[in-house]
Parts: C-alpha cells; sequence; structure tokens
C-alpha cells in the first residue's frame, strides 16, 4: 500500500482534513512530506486539537525507532484509543517491522498505533482504523460544539 492510497482514502472521509505540509506553506521543514488527519468539516485546522492520525516520512528527533531514515519507508500512525491497541498490537512487536502493528514508539501508552509500510497483512485494518479513529475525533469535536 502506498502513502497516496492511504491519503485518498482519508479524504473521502466526511469532514476530513488532511494537511500535507510542504515548502510552500508556514509548516516546519521537518514535517515537509508528512501528512496529518484531523476531522475539520469548516476546513480549518483545529487549534487545540491533535490529529487522529499521519503518516509521518522520516525520523524525528525523539522518535527514531521505526528507523525511517532508510529509503522508501514510511509509517502510519493512528490514535485507536487504548482498547483498541490492545487488539491491534502486541506489545512486544518491534516499531521497524515492515505491515505490523506495533504500539506506537512514542506515544503507544496513550493510545496510538503504528504500522511501518502497510502491506498485504495490514492494509485493510489500517484504512478500518483510520475510519474509526475519524469517528471517534467526529464523536468529540460534537460533544465539545467544534463540530
Amino acid at each position: 500500500m502506498q502513502m497516496h492510497e492511504i491519503i485518498s482514502h482519508v479524504r473521502s472521509l466526511e469532514g476530513v482534513l488532511v494537511v500535507e505540509p510542504d515548502e510552500n506553506g508556514p509548516y516546519p521543514p521537518l514535517a515537509w512530506g508528512d501528512a496529518f488527519f484531523y476531522y475539520a468539516p469548516d476546513g480549518v485546522m483545529p487549534e487545540r486539537t491533535q490529529p487522529y492520525g499521519t503518516i509521518i516520512t522520516k525520523n524525528y528527533p525523539d522518535d527514531t525507532a521505526s528507523r525511517l531514515d532508510a529509503p522508501d519507508r514510511f509509517r502510519v500512525n493512528i490514535h485507536a484509543g487504548r482498547e483498541r491497541v490492545a487488539s491491534l498490537a502486541a506489545p512486544d512487536v518491534d516499531p521497524a517491522e515492515p505491515d505490523a502493528f506495533a504500539l506506537h514508539p512514542v506515544y503507544g501508552d496513550a493510545g496510538w498505533i503504528s504500522v511501518v509500510n502497510p502491506g498485504a497483512r495490514t492494509a485493510d485494518a489500517v484504512l478500518l482504523t483510520l475510519e474509526e479513529a475519524h469517528e471517534a475525533a467526529r464523536a468529540r469535536s460534537l460533544r465539545r460544539g467544534t463540530a
């Protein structure tokens, strides 16, 4: 599965905002090439809400365990919630293993999972889990009255 396929699928969800930072925007160079998924039916990035999913294409200073500095690697990160994380990712999975659900190397305790280069084993579940995370973000927005 390619990044553009995941982004295209997420774009099909109601009320989604996909932010793809590049050199033409106000985003830091570190974020260029990555993608951030928000529930934002007004098309404006929420100021006090984290994305419910991301795709990153490189190591970040405090996040190198997935070895994204190797060629042709990217990682999908999804806020699945603590209960769903337990059903998807075994705690001993190496976060650098391709096509396997792992606890997010930094935010796993907060209910985030990750998959490096989703493939045949994980592609369908990645898309489904992104849909579930989108719906959870929508529900939170409605409860807060920000939708």
